[in-house]
């Protein structure tokens, strides 16, 4: 089982990957959220989906709307600040627009490109927003018995 059962948020960090998803739809939203031992720090990523598909649509078939893309050195530069800070990297979040909150075969790619997850104590967090209302935000966790992410409760302060 994952040694992760159920993931907290504080209010503030819910209204601001939830704004983060309403301020970028109809196109997926993305970041990740740092914890310092006192308070989550929603840091938001640029999605760079639509640079990939137009730079070769070939092997980056899905735009922004369906799909994202952090940027490497976007993630690199946050996860070094972090480190440096003492912060650890509580969750990676994005959005699903005009889809449910589930963990898709592409987020479980992104999550671990080498067959498990790059950060295995982090949560994956989706939201599901529809016409620019957050439905639900879900929370995903790596199981490592079942060599697989599973829904855990995520709830707020």
């Amino acid at each position: 089982m994952s040694a992760i059962t159920a993931l907290t948020l504080t209010d503030k960090a819910w209204q601001e990957i939830s704004l983060h998803a309403i301020e970028t739809f109809p196109e997926e939203c993305c970041g990740v959220i740092l914890y310092s031992g006192k308070t989550d720090e929603v840091r938001r990523c640029g999605n760079i989906q639509n640079a990939l598909h137009a730079l070769d649509a070939g092997s980056y078939p899905r735009d922004a709307t369906i799909a994202y893309a952090m940027d490497p050195k976007e993630i690199d530069s946050i996860i070094q600040e972090a480190e440096a800070a003492g912060a650890s990297i509580k969750a990676f979040y994005h959005s699903h627009p005009n889809h449910e909150a589930y963990f898709s075969q592409e987020d479980k790619a992104f999550a671990s490109p080498f067959g498990e997850p790059s950060y295995p104590e982090s949560a994956q967090i989706v939201i599901s927003i529809y016409d620019r209302v957050v439905k639900r935000i879900a929370a995903y966790v790596w199981a490592q018995d079942k060599k697989d992410f599973v829904e855990i409760p995520v709830r707020k302060l």
